[in-house]
């Protein structure tokens, strides 16, 4: 399969070309003449309005698929697929609606749990079976609930490949979270490697080195002052390039611990990389560093803890992140344009996430309403 096209695509695909096999019959009554079909002007009319409708509403539903997407729009967009196809096989006198009844089988696992939309699969199927009794076959009860069966048979074929196809993205979407996380733990843990090295041969050198130099010096001017002629002066001379080479020292030790500093830009990367249906914009200084470890890992947890429910209940295609120092506080914001929610309790995620800025003396905010977003504030102290 070509990498490009996702299960999501595919699935989306073949309900349109099934659709289009469907409209066959149509052209070929009007190709031959409604007239001589038997049917109604009104029944003609209504044959072509419900197909077309139900070809569009089917190609607006399906181009937003997601394995978190579940709302009262997909509700409403089901029911009236469903009645679009109903009304095909009402108006047509035949099964085609029953066809297209099977396409939405397709999408039934990603726009309603698995239990529902079994039921919706049979009941959808049992409406149609006054269709063939009063059609112009004039099937009996017996004879249209059977013909209901085998359209219902293989309706369950197409769920279970739905269904199947949703758990497929789901895991990979699982596999794409689980990695991005682990490249941000890597970056994280490789930058707290290098902050650590460089503050180890820091002290070292500060701690030996400059002692020994201290050492030397003092040695080396004593000496100056207990030796005469050429002696002397080149003692001087050891002693300046002494006291050159401890200065030198001193300011290698001052740089190395002022690049002890995490790029936690670095981290949080992995973590905001385009999604197909959610865009992620982090807004901040590219050359903000954290001094604070501690700092780094709560940051870097929340971010992730933040993406991760956008994508599963805001049912935002947009997310907008800013991270910035201000004074001696670090400042992370969130915000989408997803569906919103109630504030009466906090989830395990957002809960886990207030304990850990808790716990560094931070400050956490949340501003939502349902319909209008999802907003976070967080307010962590920096060390002097």
């Amino acid at each position: 399969m070509n990498a490009r096209i996702n299960h999501q695509q595919l699935l989306r695909f073949a309900g349109l070309f099934t659709w289009g096999m469907v409209g066959i019959p149509l052209l070929y009554a009007g190709w031959q003449g409604f007239d001589q079909s038997g049917l109604s002007s009104g029944s003609v009319s209504g044959w072509i309005f419900s197909y077309l409708a139900f070809g569009v509403l089917y190609l607006l539903v399906t181009g937003q698929l997601n394995i978190y997407r579940r709302g009262w729009r997909d509700s409403v967009s089901l029911l009236l697929l469903t009645l679009f196809a109903i009304a095909v096989s009402y108006y047509s006198e035949t099964g085609l609606g029953s066809m297209l009844l099977t396409v939405i089988a397709g999408i039934l696992p990603w726009l309603l749990p698995v239990r529902l939309g079994s039921l919706w699969l049979i009941v959808s199927h049992l409406l149609v079976i006054p269709v063939f009794i009063f059609s112009s076959d004039g099937l009996t009860w017996w004879e249209a609930f059977l013909q209901s069966l085998l359209y219902a048979g293989f309706s369950t074929f197409v769920f279970v490949t739905g269904y199947v196809a949703k758990q497929q993205a789901a895991a990979r979407e699982e596999q794409r979270r689980l990695i991005a996380e682990l490249r941000a733990a890597r970056t994280l843990l490789a930058e707290n490697s290098r902050v650590g090295e460089r503050l180890r041969i820091s002290r070292e050198l500060h701690d030996l080195l400059g002692h020994h130099l201290t050492a030397l010096s003092l040695n080396l001017e004593v000496a100056g002052h207990l030796s005469e002629g050429k002696a002397q002066e080149h003692v001087r001379q050891s002693h300046a390039l002494a006291k050159l080479l401890l200065s030198d020292v001193r300011e290698a030790v001052s740089e190395m611990r002022e690049g002890c500093a995490i790029d936690i830009l670095a981290a949080i990367a992995p973590l905001v990389q385009p999604m197909p249906n959610l865009d992620i914009h982090l807004h901040a200084d590219p050359d903000l560093t954290l001094e604070d470890s501690g700092v780094a890992q709560v940051i870097l947890r929340c971010v992730q803890e933040l993406i991760t429910n956008t994508i599963k209940h805001a049912r935002a295609s947009k997310l907008e992140l800013s991270l910035q120092k201000l004074d001696n506080l670090l400042i992370l914001k969130s915000e989408d344009d997803g569906v919103g929610a109630t504030l009466a309790r906090l989830g395990n995620g957002l809960q886990g996430m207030k304990e850990r800025v808790r716990a560094l003396n931070g400050k956490l905010l949340i501003q939502s309403t349902p319909g209008h977003g999802f907003s976070v504030s967080i307010t962590l102290p920096l060390g002097e």
